[in-house]
C-alpha cells in the first residue's frame, strides 16, 4: 500500500481552522483580561470604589450598637472596644438614636461629614482609629473588609436620622 499524497485543499482548510481558532482564543483572553481589570467577573473583588458614600443604619440591640447589610452578609454585627462610645457621641442629637438611625460613611471626605476618623494600627483582624478632633478611639472589626479592601488612612461620618 502506498501513501496517497494529501490535496492541498485539505492542508488549506485545516491550517485555516487552526488560525481561526488561535485568533477566537487570542480573542477570549483579551475580553477575559479587560472583564477582569473592569471587575466584573463575580469572583473579582466588588467592593466600592474608595470615594463611594456607604450607609448603614446602626441600632441598639442588648444594649450594644449593631447592624445588618444584607448585600454584605451581616446581620446585628457588633461594634466594640471603644466604637459604641464614639457612636454615642456622634448620635447625641438624634432623638430616639436607639431605635435605629442612618451612619453615612467613606474613606473621602463628602460635604457636611460629621466626624473624621483617623486610622490609628491594625490589631487582630481590625483596626484602630481615632476621632481626629480628640483622643477617643474604638476598633473597627474586620467587617470593614466588606466595604473596603484595605483599612482606609481616614474615615468620615455622619449620622443622621431614619425619618
Amino acid at each position: 500500500m502506498s501513501e496517497e499524497p494529501v490535496p492541498q485543499q485539505i492542508i488549506s482548510a485545516h491550517t485555516n481552522w487552526m488560525r481561526l481558532s488561535l485568533l477566537a482564543l487570542g480573542l477570549i483572553l483579551i475580553g477575559v483580561g479587560i472583564a477582569w481589570q473592569l471587575k466584573l467577573p463575580p469572583f473579582v473583588s466588588r467592593l466600592p470604589r474608595e470615594n463611594a458614600i456607604m450607609v448603614i443604619a446602626p441600632y441598639r440591640h442588648q444594649g450594644t450598637w449593631v447592624f445588618d447589610d444584607s448585600s454584605a452578609g451581616l446581620v446585628q454585627e457588633p461594634f466594640v472596644a471603644g466604637v459604641p462610645e464614639m457612636i454615642d457621641v456622634i448620635v447625641k442629637d438624634i432623638p430616639d438614636a436607639d431605635a435605629g438611625f442612618r451612619l453615612l460613611f467613606s474613606a473621602k471626605p463628602f460635604p457636611q461629614y460629621q466626624k473624621k476618623l483617623v486610622w490609628l494600627r491594625g490589631e487582630g483582624d481590625g483596626n484602630y482609629y481615632r476621632f481626629s478632633d480628640s483622643e477617643m478611639e474604638g476598633w473597627i472589626c474586620p467587617a470593614m473588609f466588606k466595604y473596603y479592601e484595605t483599612a482606609p488612612k481616614d474615615l468620615y461620618v455622619k449620622a443622621e436620622p431614619l425619618k
